[in-house]
């Protein structure tokens, strides 16, 4: 792909696009970069590119003139492709892509994608542990935090990129491929932006779309919609279970993990040995063990690696554990799975959940989460934008209490539980009501649990 002389406009300021505004003026091409908030407000790193690369930095509303001069727009994942700006010069027979479009033409190596609605991050760092504990020239990114883009400079033939893709960055896949596909599940989520749940599925689908026969596509078996898509996809398929004894594939049996792929019935490993809490990580860790053995690597160095893994941040993280009380964080659990999820692996445990729930809903509903908390949760509390929402549809179910900030979250959970009790902050919904992110969100409750255990301890 040749960049020098391009007009590009990059829309969105947020990480995605400022390594896309960077990466194009490094390599010649004159590039705008758009966002809809005021450039005042715009990260630093954004606003010292007008200096270092001559970037122009717009905000608010594009001038007209501007699209006339565009061939090359690159969108951020935060950015629907549907919008005006993307429609305009593909319609004029520019090119329309995204970061991780762009990233691809220019990377080395082989890459593993995994997407899905929950457990992405933890089983793309899962991987990547495993193929670095192999020897392998291995980095990690995309969705997971880290740029596409960024990594391409440190890309090798002989390596590989293991990357997060959401939906979002799907969408604008063009000959993005992956050597290695994951999909771990699909489940309502995002139906703020897709129009239906099959709009959401398809752009999870599209993970697959340019793999040839000599590649491998990994699916949950016990996902309705993933276990579906095996039929008609070209590369070779490998399902994963916590449900059932596959013919090919790895399952769990049990307390063991089992792979029928090459040497029937061989013991992976045990449940005993796996840190991360949950069956829902059990079935992350099958699929992190089929990824993995189709990269070559030998079933010793995966077991090894998984009994090393202690997670990721901001996921079922126990934060401390106070008069009796453990505080977990699981701020990433942004849809009513994934809190769901959240909310069986700590139901393990002999105690009841206090559960804090509310942010900017996706327009999903928290009727799925009943059966769950009438099982293991003692009170619910709500704060943020979809509290009202979340309060009409749990009415009568549970015990719920408002809250107005989440340090007020923090300390009615502990007042709410038992000895023995856990407060977990899964909220189901988007932080961006009152946090710049999921993980500002996250580290804010932990400093709110921190400074209430202070507080208790000066007391004494």
């Amino acid at each position: 792909m040749e960049i020098s002389g391009r007009k590009a406009l990059v829309l969105g300021a947020g990480k995605s696009g400022i390594a896309s505004a960077r990466f194009l003026a490094e390599r010649g091409a004159t590039v705008a970069l758009h966002d809809k908030k005021a450039v005042e407000s715009w990260p630093q790193a954004a606003l010292q590119l007008k200096a270092e690369h001559k970037v122009g930095l717009i905000g608010g509303d594009l001038p007209s003139w501007l699209l006339d001069q565009i061939d090359l727009v690159v969108i951020s994942p935060g950015v629907p492709k549907t919008t005006l700006p993307a429609r305009y010069v593909d319609r004029k027979d520019g090119e329309v892509i995204g970061e991780v479009e762009l990233a691809y033409r220019f990377l080395k190596g082989k890459i593993v994608g995994i997407t899905g609605s929950n457990g992405k991050t933890t089983t793309t760092a899962l991987i990547g542990e495993i193929l670095k504990a192999a020897g392998l020239p291995t980095q990690v990114g995309g969705n997971i935090g880290t740029p596409l883009l960024d990594l391409v400079e440190s890309s090798r033939d002989d390596g590989w990129t293991v990357v997060e893709l959401s939906s979002f960055q799907l969408e604008t896949i063009v000959d993005f491929r992956c050597d290695v596909a994951l999909c771990l599940n699909v489940t309502p989520n995002h139906l703020d932006r897709y129009d239906s749940f099959l709009d959401y599925a398809a752009a999870k689908h599209r993970i697959f779309l340019n793999q040839h026969s000599d590649d491998t596509a990994i699916l949950n078996a016990d996902n309705t919609v993933t276990n579906e898509w095996s039929n008609g996809l070209k590369a070779n398929v490998i399902k994963f279970s916590v449900e059932r004894e596959l013919e090919s594939g790895v399952f769990l049996r049990g307390r063991d993990l089992v792979s029928t792929i090459g040497e029937a019935g061989s013991i992976l490993t045990t449940r005993d040995e796996i840190f991360l809490r949950g069956l829902h990580n059990v079935e992350n860790v099958l699929a992190a063990f089929a990824a993995t053995l189709t990269c070559g690597v030998d079933a010793e160095t995966i077991r090894r690696a998984i009994a090393d893994f202690k997670g990721v941040e901001h996921r079922i993280e126990f934060v401390e554990e106070i008069g009796g009380v453990r505080f977990y964080n699981d701020s990433k659990a942004t849809s009513v799975d994934a809190t769901a999820k959240a909310l069986s692996a700590l139901g393990e445990d002999t105690g009841k959940t206090i559960l804090i729930l509310g942010g900017r809903g996706k327009n999903a509903p928290y009727a799925p989460l009943i059966p769950l908390i009438h099982q293991c949760v003692r009170r619910v509390i709500v704060l943020g934008e979809d509290a009202d929402n979340i309060e009409a549809q749990l009415a009568g179910e549970v015990e719920i209490e408002r809250v107005a900030s989440l340090e007020d979250a923090v300390s009615a959970g502990f007042t709410a539980a038992e000895k023995g009790d856990s407060v977990l902050l899964a909220p189901a919904c988007a932080s961006f009501d009152m946090f710049k992110s999921f993980e500002e969100r996250g580290q804010k409750f932990k400093e709110a649990v921190r400074s209430l255990d202070a507080e208790r301890k000066a007391a004494k």
